[in-house]
């Protein structure tokens, strides 16, 4: 708890310099992000678990350099006090989907702390209508698939990884990679190769990811419709823990504006389960309503519910649904209420299901 408290004070300084960051030059820019969140919950059907609070305070800082306007070096870098209910909760999908202090420590078993993302990226632009970018070194592979506009930002939007990425298609972070975007027009494609150090059962393994996407205008206004596809090779034990197995799955991505004061989302998804697996399917939605409605024209409210088919690990199924508001203080600060609600159907033994109550402060800067 003093470990907590600590985190709080950390970021508090940092949020008030955070506030007045200025771009260092025309070629070197700062940004970042800091949150703290409290959350507490109420379960049942949960033999060894109940009612418990906790809180994390994250920190994410990065520096961009672009020695020309065809090249970028960018490195981030990240902290964290307390891991939130990890560890006090019964559900398989966490409450919160932020790198908290465990995170950021032996990331994926590579003995590194801290360090996020370390890359060089170069663009190729062909013609106006057409560009190509090339990323290697430390990279995240969700900055390239399974973008969302509405659905996709844990420190701003909902808090669920559920409700963030398709759990089912697993997308690692902060390993060895390098990343090719191409953009013509409407059009878009992404392409991911990655080099990850340890997974869950102790294995290297190699990751492909790829999405193809498609931005439309229409009478409702903005959206984007992007396929992703992704696999990773046979280092994943199976549900017996006697052989290894390769793990391969798809996701249908969706965001669409409706009209200038609505948004909604859709993903559906599929994965293979060769290997042990929580789920083998996830269909999820939401919607985004703009806060003009009201006459806060910067907050925002946003409703989400998703349906996880069980794969071979004893989950039958699980139904996990959030909602949020929040309030946005000028162009920093944002502070966000959060509840959230799962319910698991287990092949034996008990059902788990319960409530999360959250509050959220973010600074993005």
């Amino acid at each position: 708890m003093k470990k907590f408290a600590f985190g709080l004070v950390v970021a508090s300084v940092v949020v008030n310099a955070a506030a007045n960051a200025e771009d260092v030059s025309d070629k070197i820019s700062i940004g970042g992000v800091v949150a703290g969140s409290a959350q507490c919950q109420s379960v049942s059907d949960a033999p060894g678990f109940g009612s418990a609070c906790g809180g994390a305070v994250p920190f994410q800082a990065g520096v961009s350099v672009r020695p020309s306007q065809f090249d970028e070096i960018f490195v981030k870098l990240g902290f964290a006090a307390g891991n939130g209910l990890n560890g006090s909760s019964p559900f398989a999908v966490g409450s919160w989907a932020a790198d908290l202090e465990d995170d950021v420590k032996n990331i994926n078993g590579r003995n590194r702390d801290y360090l996020l993302a370390a890359w060089y990226k170069h663009t190729f632009n062909r013609d106006n209508h057409s560009a190509v970018g090339v990323t290697f070194g430390i990279i995240d592979s969700t900055d390239y698939l399974d973008e969302n506009a509405y659905a996709n930002d844990e420190y701003t939007q909902f808090m669920n990884p559920a409700l963030t990425n398709g759990p089912n298609v697993f997308l690692p972070s902060y390993d060895l990679g390098a990343a090719v975007e191409w953009d013509r027009g409407q059009w878009s494609m992404r392409g991911v190769a990655m080099n990850i150090g340890k997974n869950e059962d102790g294995n290297n393994f190699s990751f492909v990811g790829l999405q193809a996407g498609y931005k439309v205008k229409n009478g409702f206004g903005e959206g984007n419709y992007r396929l992703v596809v992704a696999g990773a090779n046979a280092e994943f034990l199976d549900p017996t823990a006697t052989s290894k197995e390769a793990r391969a799955g798809g996701l249908i991505s969706v965001d669409q504006q409706i009209g200038n004061r609505l948004g909604g989302f859709l993903r559906l998804g599929w994965q293979t389960d060769d290997a042990a697996v929580d789920y083998k399917a996830i269909y999820s939605g939401g919607v985004d309503i703009k806060g003009a409605t009201w006459g806060r024209n910067d907050d925002n409210i946003g409703l989400g519910y998703a349906y996880l088919v069980g794969g071979n690990t004893g989950i039958s199924n699980s139904q996990i649904f959030e909602a949020y508001y929040r309030w946005k203080f000028g162009e920093v600060f944002g502070l966000t209420a959060d509840i959230q609600y799962q319910h698991y159907d287990n092949n034996a033994g008990n059902d788990p299901h319960g409530t999360v109550f959250g509050l959220r402060a973010t600074a993005e800067f």
